[in-house]
């Protein structure tokens, strides 16, 4: 992988960075990783804000645009939206939902089936991380003592979410079914609502 798209992955996983934190994690100097940084602004994928600090100057911090994201890939987002408009053309709101429906519980079915392998929570929850990671989601699971925070940098089916909000609530409805009894399960960033990625805090109820 190319210096340039391994920036861009750490940019879409963490959040805006600075060029010294990049230079650490990729053993380059900080020229090196300004000179990067300068070639995707160039590009209009990554854009600076200054950020104040006690003593010196302000430090840079570099994120994604509206093109960055749009780097990384949104499962044929397009097509999928011509699918859903001819979906409710052909069949109306009630047929659409009914194809939601069908996907939420087929995908239930395979997460159900991948975690009934698993012995104890914190090894199901790594699970559906594992799997969300497999299917683009960029997941990573945080372990905070008292509860977890499942973690999604980016939304590989965003556009036909947008499109069609349920498909997004059916992924919450699916969270919350296989956590029954388990966890409490609250969405509590979107990305669908402007936000850099979405988060679900999950709070053990034993």
């Amino acid at each position: 992988m190319k210096t340039s798209d391994k920036i861009l992955q750490t940019i879409k996983r963490q959040g805006a960075v600075t060029a010294k934190q990049l230079s650490e994690a990729f053993g380059m100097t900080t020229m090196g990783a300004r000179q990067h940084l300068q070639s995707l602004e160039d590009d209009g994928i990554l854009a600076f804000h200054d950020v104040k600090v006690k003593v010196g100057r302000p430090t840079r911090h570099w994120s994604l645009t509206q093109k960055g994201h749009g780097q990384f890939s949104d499962r044929h987002g397009e097509l999928t939206i011509q699918f859903i408009d001819a979906v409710e053309h052909l069949f109306g709101k009630e047929g659409l939902e009914k194809v939601t429906a069908e996907r939420e519980a087929h995908t239930f079915k395979q997460y159900q089936e991948a975690l009934s392998h698993c012995s104890d929570l914190p090894s199901k929850l790594q699970t559906l991380a594992d799997l969300r990671e497999n299917e683009g989601y960029m997941a990573e699971l945080i372990d905070e003592s008292d509860h977890y925070i499942l973690i999604e940098n980016h939304c590989p089916i965003c556009k036909a979410a947008m499109r069609c909000p349920s498909l997004c609530q059916s992924e919450l409805n699916i969270f919350k079914e296989l956590l029954n009894g388990e966890c409490e399960v609250t969405r509590s960033e979107h990305i669908i609502e402007g936000k850099r990625r979405c988060t679900y805090t999950l709070t053990p109820l034993l």
